[in-house]
């Protein structure tokens, strides 16, 4: 299917599966833990292919809950999205992917590390523009842009985070797009692959509606940090050994 052998394909199928059921639990998942596996597989629909997908689960996700969104901080990390998009772009063109990758799996980590039991960061002026600046660049070099904005959000309630999450992957991830259709990177084989998947995102989506009151708010936390760090870990050891 679309260039895809079975065996591929349902790889692929699995690792959104189970992306989208993280990502309706937690908030966050779906890049983090599909991107890794697609760029195994086929690494030429990355990041193109989880940049469509991580378009799709918000309004998924926004067609089941819209309150708590917090807009403030969205308004004053949306815009270094924007400029963070550009250089995520120059570093699409310019830099091999190897590195990209090693440079997103250090920063995930030294931050998860940092903010599992010491530092709590606040969630202000400068740390929403830090976070939305490194998310433009590293969600469009890798389609991985969650964990700087979830890593400040990490205390809240867990649905403002899924929420004002949706509503950041929805809007950065089609600057993402834009920026890379620009300069030539955005085909149609890779947005089709992406409509295929979107009855995977519908059940991963239910999947994680369905779990989601039997986990107790206290583990939504942990569990975003533990899905940050754990994909940030892959993608370093894909990274470093080729």
């Amino acid at each position: 299917m679309l260039g895809l052998t079975p065996l591929d394909l349902g790889v692929v199928v699995t690792a959104v599966l189970v992306g989208a059921v993280v990502q309706s639990i937690v908030g966050l998942g779906l890049g983090l833990v599909a991107a890794p596996v697609v760029t195994l597989v086929e690494p030429a629909v990355m990041p193109e292919l989880l940049l469509w997908l991580a378009v799709a689960m918000p309004l998924v996700t926004l067609a089941g809950e819209r309150e708590d969104i917090d807009w403030r901080g969205l308004g004053w990390a949306f815009p270094p999205r924007l400029v963070g998009t550009v250089g995520g772009v120059a570093v699409v063109v310019a830099a091999p992917d190897r590195l990209i990758g090693v440079a997103v799996g250090v920063m995930v980590l030294v931050a998860v590390v940092l903010t599992w039991r010491t530092v709590r960061i606040p969630v202000n002026r400068p740390t929403l523009v830090t976070a939305g600046l490194v998310s433009g660049v590293t969600g469009t070099a890798t389609s991985i842009g969650g964990p700087p904005l979830a890593i400040l959000y990490q205390h809240r309630p867990p649905r403002e985070i899924r929420t004002t999450m949706a509503v950041y992957f929805l809007g950065g991830a089609t600057l993402s797009l834009v920026g890379l259709a620009v300069v030539g990177e955005v085909n149609a084989h890779d947005a089709l692959l992406a409509l295929a998947m979107v009855p995977v995102l519908l059940v991963g989506a239910w999947a994680g509606q369905t779990l989601r009151p039997r986990m107790a708010a206290e583990r939504v936390r942990p569990a975003v940090l533990a899905v940050c760090g754990g994909s940030a870990l892959v993608l370093l050891v894909r990274s470093i050994t080729g």
